[in-house]
């Protein structure tokens, strides 16, 4: 980035007013953490913030800059969460009336927190892109101002305040911040700041593996639009990159890191264990992307950095983190296991395994011949520990499927190992995202109606604004296409899964099974 432009950012930052209505948030050792992975690491705390996320300073930021004449008008803005929060308290401090515009997918929590604060809710459309398109058409309705979330230089210069206080507070040598994008204004804002006064420090972006939107558009050389991302890290769950954040990013960033919801998960447990604090699924990202980076670079003794985004996570979400967790600190691994159906075989397998713990261990009787065990077993941590005992049981002659990184596994099948289907079905298998609202499955159904016959369904609320649902039909080969057609209509996320493995093995028709 130009000197000049990067400079004007500094001055920004410099005069940015946050701290009327935001806090400077500590920047806390995490001794759990730093001994584990043989680093200094510290915690920016930004969930300690009044509204549990750094939002708050952009959107103050922002807002503090109207004129007189922008203020009568009021504020409005587009979001799900943390930055609807942000707009809502700051418009309430400086006495703006603000309307949010929220998807009706947005937890009751949420939508609470925001009235809470004096803003008024409006709730249209299953996504944030439904909600930004209706809040722009009262943009225009209205005359009001549009508070963005990330592509704005208010809001980015009052995000980089964070590098500000990070510079302050710890002055010595620093090998690396580690900074969640989701649309960019965060990390903008710190690596302008950063890049500027410290360009010894490498600025490390961490995106979700699926909705890595400045990684593909660093890769593209310009800003692309994700077909879909995760919702997993709903905070952060963005289709394209702001184009300011990706013109300072392009610039000042020294490297993006991608990390899987399990990655997250556990980088959720750590800064529990750290702080006794749950960071949501968008907070605990930076943690994720620090650890995994430190263990791709064989790192050791370095000062670490990573920014704790926020806090405002939904507490029936946590049976689903903790139930991650485990295989995302490698110390759980998932296998299918073919054991002979004749007595003894069973003991023989758990001697095999000698003092390891089963954590998990699914099974049914189907086949007079053989037996097929969906099982969890306790590792060391160690990828190797993983493939040594692959290796021990193939050799012992229990021919194995690893399963730890098969997300249809995890999301459904441990929950469904109960037997195949009884005869062959000709069933196409599909997994697919509903949104979380009343008569989304009345609707689906409705949208269904008679012409196929549904053979499999499994769902589970994960507390997030999507659920996730596993489907099989009854389809013949020219069937596959108009069903594709009406899920496509219907604007679901889908994936066709009946030749996953995990299905396949375990409550695939007997077909699948003997194939």
């Amino acid at each position: 980035m130009p000197r000049n432009s990067m400079h004007n950012y500094i001055e920004k930052i410099l005069r940015a007013k946050v701290y009327d209505v935001a806090e400077e948030t500590p920047l806390d050792f995490a001794p759990t953490l730093s001994e584990r992975i043989n680093n200094k690491v510290y915690l920016k705390r930004e969930d300690l913030q009044p509204v549990f996320s750094f939002k708050l300073r952009g959107a103050y930021n922002k807002i503090a800059s109207l004129t007189a004449e922008q203020i009568q008008h009021g504020v409005i803005a587009a979001s799900a969460g943390n930055h609807a929060q942000g707009v809502a308290l700051a418009a309430k401090k400086l006495g703006i009336k603000a309307l949010i515009v929220m998807p009706r997918t947005t937890p009751e929590i949420k939508i609470k927190s925001v009235k809470a604060r004096g803003a008024k809710i409006v709730l249209h459309g299953d996504s944030y892109d439904e909600a930004y398109a209706h809040a722009m058409e009262l943009v225009a309705e209205k005359g009001m101002i549009f508070i963005h979330p990330y592509d704005d230089p208010d809001v980015i210069a009052g995000q980089g305040t964070v590098a500000m206080e990070i510079l302050r507070q710890h002055n010595a040598d620093i090998h690396a911040i580690f900074v969640p994008v989701g649309g960019g204004g965060l990390v903008a804002g710190i690596a302008a700041y950063v890049k500027f006064v410290r360009p010894d420090i490498k600025v490390i972006a961490v995106e979700p593996d699926d909705a890595d939107c400045l990684n593909q558009a660093l890769i593209a050389g310009e800003r692309v639009v994700l077909d879909q991302v995760g919702l997993f890290a709903d905070g952060v769950a963005v289709r394209q990159i702001g184009a300011e954040p990706f013109r300072i990013a392009k610039q000042s960033v020294d490297q993006v890191m991608t990390v899987s919801t399990d990655e997250i998960c556990s980088a959720i447990k750590d800064i529990f264990d750290d702080t006794r604090s749950v960071a949501e699924p968008a907070g605990a990202l930076a943690v994720a992307g620090l650890k995994k980076y430190a263990e791709q670079n064989g790192l050791t003794q370095q000062t670490l950095i990573a920014i704790d985004s926020g806090a405002n996570i939904n507490f029936d979400r946590l049976r689903y983190v903790a139930e991650r967790t485990q295989v995302g600190e490698h110390r759980e691994i998932l296998l299918a296991v073919t054991i002979p159906e004749v007595p003894g075989s069973f003991l023989k397998f758990c001697k095999m395994l000698g003092k390891r713990s089963i954590t998990e261990f699914n099974y049914r009787y189907f086949d007079s011949r053989l037996a097929q065990v969906f099982v969890g077993i306790s590792s060391s941590g160690a990828e190797t520990d993983r493939q040594q005992l692959i290796a021990q049981l193939r050799d012992d002659g229990f021919p194995v499927t690893d399963m730890t990184g098969n997300e249809l596994a995890k999301d459904h099948i441990r929950y469904m190992v109960g037997g195949h289907a009884p005869r062959e079905l000709r069933e196409r298998v599909y997994s697919l995202q509903f949104p979380e609202r009343p008569g989304a499955l009345l609707k689906f159904l409705m949208a269904l109606g008679s012409q196929w016959n549904i053979s499999l369904f499994h769902y589970r609320n994960h507390g997030a604004a999507f659920g996730k649902v596993l489907i099989g039909l009854q389809l013949a080969d020219n069937q596959c296409g108009p069903f594709q057609h009406c899920l496509d209509v219907l604007g679901l996320a889908y994936r066709e899964e009946t030749a996953n493995p995990a299905y396949r093995l375990f409550v695939g028709g007997s077909e699948a099974w003997l194939d």
